[in-house]
């Protein structure tokens, strides 16, 4: 399965792909596309509409998955949002006008080892380390311009065509200037469903910790299906809603695959 650029559901579904994967002797190398779209108000007077593209490359060999992406941004809101693409923080009241704001995202680099395989022990077990690099716009509010650095358990088992899967992570927060972030635990729970050879599709929901004393925590449902297109192409559309003031009200996506 693709991975979705949602905070931990594409975490989860990386370590399922990644578990999936070892089943074949060769090496895979994939290179996606994704088109995001999610709009809230996140605890303020007016919306924030969020626009992510994200250019990935995932390689997977042996044990191990390495995934690198690298993502435009465009936000339209009072301020209050920084960041996008799960990775976004809200900061404050958003009293302020409206503005857009356009340009590279954080860089995200994460690597995982595959320690338990679900097909001879009780359940799979992925363990892995995310670096969020500070390379967005700080100025702009495309991100913090600080690194940050989270290390994560992936839990799944495949039991005919369902595959349950559970993630819990920890990430430590870098703080601009003036601003001290709390470190949080964050994770997801879902289950991924096979449809058929082509056809897949899953559910998960997403939590994380407040980031700051008095803040929303994140939480949010996502669902979405997945099909391949050919042996190499693969084509994911997804939906989002938002229950706090930490996740958007709606969101929808697209990724776009090639593995080789």
């Amino acid at each position: 399965m693709a991975s979705l650029p949602r905070m931990t559901i594409g975490a989860a579904l990386f370590a399922v792909a990644h578990a999936a994967a070892l089943a074949a002797s060769d090496d895979l190398t994939t290179f996606s596309v994704g088109a995001e779209y999610s709009s809230g108000d996140y605890g303020a007077p007016q919306k924030t509409d969020i626009f992510y593209v994200p250019f990935a490359v995932k390689h997977e060999t042996g044990p191990w998955a390495f995934k690198l992406t690298v993502p435009y941004v465009e936000i339209t809101g009072p301020g209050n949002v920084i960041g996008a693409g799960g990775d976004q923080i809200v900061v404050g009241p958003g009293n302020a006008p409206r503005r857009t704001a356009s340009g590279l995202g954080d860089v995200v680099a994460t690597a995982f080892y595959n320690v338990l395989d679900d097909r001879k022990a009780p359940a799979g077990l992925d363990l892995g380390a995310k670096v969020k690099l500070g390379t967005a716009n700080e100025a702009e509010g495309l991100g913090t311009g600080e690194n940050d650095y989270s290390l994560q358990a992936d839990l799944f088992k495949t039991v005919g065509a369902l595959t349950p899967f559970a993630s819990i992570g920890y990430r430590w927060y870098g703080d601009p200037p003036g601003v001290d972030f709390r470190n949080v635990f964050y994770g997801s729970v879902g289950a991924a469903y096979r449809f058929s050879k082509q056809t897949t599709g899953g559910v998960a929901y997403d939590f994380r910790g407040a980031v700051f004393a008095g803040g929303p925590r994140v939480s949010e449902l996502t669902g979405y299906v997945s099909q391949r297109l050919s042996q190499n192409v693969k084509l994911q559309v997804y939906a989002i809603v938002g229950f706090s003031d930490a996740s958007p009200d709606f969101g929808a996506g697209l990724n776009l695959s090639y593995s080789y």
